[in-house]
């Protein structure tokens, strides 16, 4: 489901839940809204909210995490693109489909993290024959005619492999997001809240006023949380500039 699907979701929950809260409270005999009912309510609304807030804090802090490193390690992994290309040209012409290579590497990386579905779709997404270990089979036949040869062929191989590192790694904590029973608690909690917030409050347009914005508030805090816990899709997203001029930099050359 989209960030955006899953925010609608939450905000529906929510907003839902408190105009039930309403109807329930029109409901009700009137001594189980008394001072005392309504301080019991209000302390169990307390604990709940105190999760609520603790929970939705840790996600926050979580998708942050996973975005700033995201937005590092493809820093990182495009400056030692540009290392290998240099270390390649500084070879000799030996390395030209090994170049050729490592343009593709970057040309796909660019249609599987920022291309329309309809360009993705023809790539598969941790296809080995269109990473980086191409390039290292290219690596390993070079013969080295002399000793510098020989030291920027080890030099290329090591860079190569942070890269080779780099990309499992990716793979590996791309599969894992967000838990979904954690999600699923959380708007529990959520909606439990905005019922009570309903049970307490007369049925005027001012408290549903109130109760919408709140709703849709927090809907668009969880819509944030999923959306940057996916780095490289939906609305918020790490921005394929250094791809790109990394991309220029090796036509360049």
């Amino acid at each position: 489901m989209s960030s955006i699907a899953l925010g609608a979701l939450v905000f529906i929950c929510l907003f839902g839940a408190s105009l039930i809260g309403i109807l329930i409270r029109n409901r009700l005999p009137a001594h189980h809204l008394d001072s005392e009912s309504k301080d019991v309510i209000r302390l169990s609304t307390a604990v709940v909210g105190t999760l609520s807030a603790l929970a939705l804090g840790l996600l926050i802090a979580s998708a942050n995490n996973v975005y700033n490193n995201a937005e590092a390690e493809l820093r990182t992994s495009v400056a030692r693109l540009l290392l290998l290309d240099r270390v390649l040209a500084h070879y000799g012409p030996e390395t030209a489909d090994a170049r050729s290579r490592l343009r593709l590497l970057v040309e796909n990386k660019l249609v599987q993290g920022w291309g329309t579905a309809a360009e993705r779709a023809g790539i598969e997404p941790y296809d080995e024959n269109q990473g980086i270990e191409p390039v290292q089979g290219e690596l390993r036949n070079l013969v080295p005619a002399t000793e510098p040869q020989r030291l920027l062929q080890a030099r290329a191989l090591e860079i190569s492999g942070l890269l080779a590192e780099a990309h499992w790694m990716f793979v590996e904590s791309s599969s894992e997001g967000l838990p979904t029973a954690f999600l699923v608690i959380l708007v529990f909690w959520l909606a439990w809240l905005f019922l009570t917030f309903g049970l307490q409050a007369p049925a005027n347009s001012t408290v549903i006023g109130v109760m919408l914005v709140c709703s849709l508030s927090v809907a668009a805090a969880i819509f944030l949380v999923v959306d940057m816990a996916h780095p490289y899709l939906g609305v918020i997203y790490v921005s394929d500039g250094p791809l790109r001029a990394a991309l220029e930099h090796i036509d360049s050359r």
